[in-house]
C-alpha cells in the first residue's frame, strides 16, 4: 500500500487538512483482506496519531497559559478544521473494518469498543460535541482566573489551599477558607450558566444517538462492558457502610489530637498535632530530582523513563496564575512521549501528585510498543490503577528521595493512607451525584436543584465535616470539581482503581519486586484485555462488595497504626 507521509515527525505535526484528508480517502478506497489488513490498520493508526498529537500539543499550550488567546484560538481552529472533520472518516473506517469480519491480532477488545462507538455515532452530534469541547475550555478559563487577595497579594487557589495545610492558627485557616469560597460564590452565576448549556447539549447528544438518557450514552461511549450502573450503586452503599465508618475514626482521632469538638472544612488538612507542615522542597527542580531518586530505587527502568521526561522538558510543575488548575498527564501519540502538568507549591501533596501522574506517564511508556493507537487506549478504570498503585508502591522509598527524614516519611505515608479512607467516600459522593443528575434530567438541568442534592449527598458520605452556618458554601465544591462539568461520569474510576491499587500494594508488602513486575506487565497490555483481565494481570480483582472493601480498610488501618510508631 503506497501510503505517503512526510519523512519526519516535525513535518507530520505541521500537516494541514488539505494533506490529511486525501490520506483518509485513500484508506477508504482500500478493499480489506487478511493479507493487507495489518498494513492498512497501521496506516490508519499513524494518521490518527498525527491528528491527536497535534490536538494534544495545542491543548497543552492552551492549558499552560489560559490567558494566551492565540493558543486558545489555534486549539479551537484545529478542533474545527482537523479534529472534527476527521471524525466522520474515522467512523467510516471503523465501519469498514467491522464489516470486513477480520479481527487483526490483539484487536479483539478494541473491536468490541469500536462496535459500541459505531452504534453511538451520529454526524448530527459532531457540532454538538465540538460546542461541548469549547464550553469545557470556557470553564477552564473561569477556574484558571480564580484567585484571592491575601496580605496585599494575589494568590492562586493552590497557594491559598496551602494555608489550609500549613497554618496552625485555626482562625487564619478559617479566613483563608472563607476567602476562597467567597471567590467561588462570585463565579456561581457563570458556572450555573455554563452548566445549563452543557446539560442541554448532553441531553441532545443522547437523544440524537437514540439513547434513553445521557448515562446510557456515556456507558457505551466509555465501553463499560464489565460493570453496570447497578454495580455503582452497590459500590456506593459498600463505601457508605464500610469506609465512611473508617473515615469517621480518622476524623475522631483528628478531633482528639486537635482538642476540638467538631471538624470544620478548614480543619481537614492541617497537621492535627500542630507540627510544621511537611515542606519537602522549595523549588520544583528539587521535586523532580527527588521523584527521580524514588523511581531509580523502585525500578531502574522507571527511573530512566522519568529522567527522560526531565531532560526533554516534559514536566510543567510550578503553580502560577493563568495556568489551568489541578494536574494531568497527557500523551503525545506520534512521538510516544508523555507530558505532566501540575501546580506545585512545596507541600507533600505535590510529591504525591507527581507520583500519581508519573504512574500515568509510565503506563503510556509501557504500552508504547503496541502497534496500533486503538490498543493504547486502556479503560479509565485501569488507567487510574497505574497512578494510584504507583503512589503506594513508591511510598517505601520516600526517604530515598532526599526530601524526607524517616519520621517525616512515616507521617507522609499516614497522610496518604488516611486520604484513601477520606477520599473513597468523596468519590462515591461525586459518582452518586452524577447518577442522580442524569437519572432526573428535569431536576439535573436546574443548577439550584443540583446544589441542594449535593448538600444531601455530602451529608450522607461525609457526615463528620461540620458545615453549620456555612451551608451556602458547600455546593461550590461541585462547581469546582471539573470532572462533573468536563468529563461526565469520569470519577468512579478512581474508587474502582483505588480498591485495585490497595490489592496490588498488599501484594507488594509480601514481595515488592514481584508485585512491581506484575504491575508493569499489566500496564503493557494497554487496551488488549478486558477490565477484569487487566486487574487479574496486575494481581487484583474488579470488585464492588463490602468484603473486599473491608479487607482493604483493615490493611490500611493496621499500616497506619504501625507507621504512627515511627512518625511519633
Amino acid at each position: 500500500m503506497d501510503f505517503k507521509l512526510p519523512p519526519t515527525i516535525a513535518e507530520m505535526t505541521q500537516m494541514g487538512w488539505a494533506e490529511i484528508e486525501p490520506l483518509y480517502q485513500q484508506l477508504e478506497r482500500v478493499k480489506l483482506t487478511a493479507a493487507n489488513v495489518d498494513a492498512w490498520l497501521a496506516n490508519w493508526s499513524r494518521l490518527s496519531e498525527i491528528v491527536y498529537e497535534q490536538s494534544n500539543r495545542l491543548a497543552v499550550a492552551a492549558s499552560v497559559n489560559t490567558n494566551d488567546q492565540e493558543a486558545e484560538k489555534k486549539y479551537n481552529e484545529h478542533t474545527d478544521a482537523i479534529l472534527m472533520p476527521s471524525r466522520p472518516y474515522d467512523q467510516r473506517l471503523k465501519e469498514k473494518l467491522l464489516a470486513s469480519g477480520i479481527t487483526p491480532a490483539g484487536m479483539e477488545i478494541p473491536l468490541r469498543a469500536m462496535r459500541a462507538e459505531t452504534a453511538l455515532y451520529r454526524e448530527s452530534n459532531l457540532p454538538l460535541l465540538a460546542e461541548e469541547q469549547k464550553l469545557t475550555t470556557d470553564y477552564d478559563q473561569v477556574i484558571g482566573a480564580q484567585t484571592a487577595g491575601w496580605n496585599g497579594k494575589e494568590r492562586t487557589f493552590t497557594e491559598m489551599q496551602k494555608m489550609l495545610v500549613d497554618e496552625n492558627d485555626r482562625e487564619v485557616r478559617e479566613v483563608s477558607w472563607r476567602l476562597m469560597r467567597e471567590r467561588l460564590l462570585a463565579d456561581k452565576p457563570t458556572i450555573h450558566k455554563l452548566w445549563k448549556k452543557m446539560f442541554a447539549l448532553r441531553q441532545q447528544i443522547a437523544a440524537n444517538a437514540e439513547k434513553p438518557d445521557y448515562r446510557a450514552y456515556v456507558w457505551d461511549q466509555k465501553a463499560r462492558f464489565d460493570y453496570t450502573p447497578r454495580d455503582c450503586r452497590v459500590f456506593h452503599t459498600s463505601i457508605e457502610k464500610v469506609v465512611v465508618p473508617a473515615a469517621s475514626r480518622v476524623y475522631e482521632r483528628r478531633k482528639k489530637k486537635m482538642g476540638i469538638k467538631t471538624i470544620r472544612p478548614w480543619d481537614e488538612y492541617v497537621d492535627p498535632l500542630a507540627r510544621p507542615a511537611l515542606r519537602p522542597f522549595r523549588r520544583v527542580t528539587q521535586l523532580a530530582s527527588g521523584a527521580a531518586n524514588i523511581f531509580d530505587r523502585l525500578d531502574p527502568t522507571l527511573g530512566q523513563y522519568f529522567r527522560m521526561m526531565i531532560a526533554e522538558n516534559l514536566l510543567d510543575l510550578k503553580s502560577r496564575k493563568h495556568k489551568t488548575e489541578g494536574a494531568y498527564c497527557t500523551w503525545f501519540e506520534l512521538t510516544r512521549k508523555p507530558f505532566i502538568l501540575m501546580n506545585a507549591v512545596g507541600i507533600h501533596y505535590d510529591v504525591q501528585t507527581l507520583l500519581h501522574e508519573s504512574g500515568h506517564a509510565f503506563h503510556s511508556m509501557e504500552m508504547a510498543n503496541l502497534p496500533y493507537i486503538m490498543q493504547r487506549n486502556p479503560p479509565m478504570e485501569f488507567q487510574e490503577i497505574a497512578s494510584l498503585a504507583m503512589e503506594l508502591l513508591a511510598a517505601p522509598y520516600l526517604t530515598d528521595s532526599g526530601l524526607y527524614e524517616p519520621a517525616e516519611a512515616a507521617r507522609a505515608r499516614i497522610e496518604t493512607l488516611e486520604d484513601i479512607l477520606l477520599g473513597l467516600p468523596y468519590m462515591a459522593l461525586v459518582d452518586a451525584f452524577q447518577h442522580w443528575i442524569y437519572e432526573n434530567p428535569s431536576r439535573g438541568a436546574d443548577p439550584k436543584k443540583c446544589d441542594a442534592k449535593w448538600n444531601k449527598l455530602h451529608a450522607r458520605f461525609i457526615p463528620d465535616v461540620d458545615y453549620t452556618d456555612i451551608e451556602i458554601y458547600r455546593p461550590t465544591q461541585w462547581h469546582r470539581q471539573g470532572h462533573i462539568l468536563q468529563s461526565p461520569f469520569y470519577y468512579i474510576e478512581y474508587a474502582i482503581a483505588q480498591l485495585g491499587a490497595v490489592q496490588i500494594w498488599a501484594n507488594a508488602l509480601k514481595d515488592q519486586s514481584a508485585a512491581l513486575q506484575t504491575y508493569r506487565h499489566a500496564l503493557a497490555l494497554g487496551a488488549t484485555a478486558s477490565i477484569p483481565d487487566l486487574f487479574a494481570a496486575a494481581g487484583a480483582k474488579l470488585a464492588f462488595d463490602r468484603r473486599t472493601l473491608q479487607s482493604a480498610v483493615d490493611l490500611i488501618e493496621s499500616q497506619i497504626a504501625e507507621l504512627e510508631k515511627v512518625a511519633g
